[in-house]
């Protein structure tokens, strides 16, 4: 790979668009739809307000300009995760999108390639690691620099990412991804079993946890894991994220489980319980949570519609799922005729020098004494010499 040819080129993502099966084509473009019509929900208006003086103060709210989207292609990769960074970034009117993702042997990866022409992406680079979340922090001559860095990867990313922060605006810290699930006596085994073996086949680090106070319903959800998991591929993966992560936690009622659940925070949350709706209203840490025993995580990562790119770590005590809102930014916007000015202008002196900033008293001190904006008194001229507000200031002085 070199800079001339780490950008995928119109015939390149051509050439990959043409090996992606019709069938895959069309799953991918029914999960764009159903992402972009929960989306389009999260647009934000800006607004202007006017108080009793006749000020007005208002707040605009603008698209970033160039957003990068980091989508995996090491031990697996994720047209779904792309799909759910770049739609909303879309949706928020981003100028441009630009997509880094590892090539194996510099060849676009074809379902990478459909997930980034479905859900508009403008430009394409082959490339990976620490070193691509670095190019698109501070630029390259080749790959532009971006305002805001998204999506997931591994532990190198990631800590590439908290290293550029602040350099560039970043999604969030992503770690091993996390499952919970609270489940009671109307909850289905096998599909406990099931959604606990489909989070445990992300990598050797993610977390798979059961919460029931049924200590009879805990034991055949152990024995289904054990059924289940002898005919998975990934089999290997799973028992070493399970022995080191997975448990199944007896609790003395379900009140407790959610105490404990929201002591967790996890990134995703299951409630298998006989009212999960009244449930769900005491959980207030948990970046998705999913209702009843149809709702697998499964759906929420393809075909819901809700994002998938959620906190982990605990970090759903203060995060939120990536939307549309993370690809804008907000400016405020003030404008006080000068009768509105002069209602306030006393009380903003009074809080200035309370604060001990006689400049910002001085500021408004001048445009009181000030009115007609052609006079101002020597004693001010005074001030702003012995201050040096500027090193070579120079004021001609007219008696006020």
């Amino acid at each position: 790979m070199t800079a001339s040819t780490v950008e995928a080129t119109p015939a390149e993502r051509k050439e990959a668009l043409a090996k992606v099966k019709p069938e895959d084509r069309e799953v991918i473009e029914l999960a764009a739809r159903r992402i972009e019509k929960y989306h389009r929900q999260q647009i934000a208006a800006g607004y202007t307000m006017r108080d009793e003086g006749g000020g007005e103060l208002g707040q605009r709210v603008l698209p970033l300009q160039r957003v990068g989207i980091y989508a995996p292609g090491g031990k697996a990769f994720y047209p779904s995760t792309l799909l759910m960074a770049a739609i909303p970034a879309r949706i928020a009117g981003v100028g441009e999108i630009v997509l880094v993702s590892p090539a194996k042997d510099g060849r676009l990866n074809p379902l990478i390639a459909a997930a980034a022409d479905v859900a508009g992406v403008d430009r394409i680079f082959k490339i990976g690691g620490a070193q691509a979340i670095a190019a698109l922090a501070y630029g390259t001559p080749t790959i532009p620099r971006v305002d805001k860095i998204v999506g997931p990867g591994n532990a190198y990313v990631a800590a590439a990412k908290k290293l550029v922060f602040g350099q560039v605006a970043i999604d969030m810290i992503a770690g091993p991804s996390e499952v919970a699930i609270i489940a009671d006596q109307t909850a289905n085994p096998a599909f406990a079993a099931a959604d606990l073996l489909a989070q445990a086949e992300h990598d050797e680090m993610a977390a798979a946890v059961l919460f029931t106070p049924f200590p009879d319903l805990a034991d055949i959800v152990a024995g289904e894991v054990e059924k289940q998991m002898q005919t998975l591929p990934k089999k290997e993966m799973i028992e070493k994220s399970l022995s080191s992560f997975g448990a199944v936690i007896i609790t003395a009622d379900i009140a407790e489980a959610v105490e404990l659940v929201n002591f967790f925070a996890p990134e995703h949350l299951e409630l298998m319980v006989e009212n999960p709706a009244q449930l769900v209203e005491k959980i207030r840490n948990a970046g998705s949570v999913f209702l009843g025993n149809y709702t697998p995580e499964a759906l929420g990562d393809y075909t819901a519609g809700a994002n998938h790119i959620l906190p982990t770590g605990g970090t759903a005590r203060f995060s939120s799922p990536l939307g549309v809102y993370d690809f804008c930014k907000r400016m405020s916007v003030l404008s006080f005729p000068q009768a509105a000015f002069e209602k306030l202008a006393a009380q903003t002196r009074h809080f200035a020098e309370m604060e001990g900033l006689d400049a910002h008293a001085n500021s408004v001190i001048v445009r009181c004494q000030n009115k007609e904006g052609g006079r101002i008194s020597s004693a001010l001229l005074l001030f702003f010499s012995t201050a040096n507000v500027f090193s070579e200031l120079r004021l001609i002085s007219y008696l006020a």
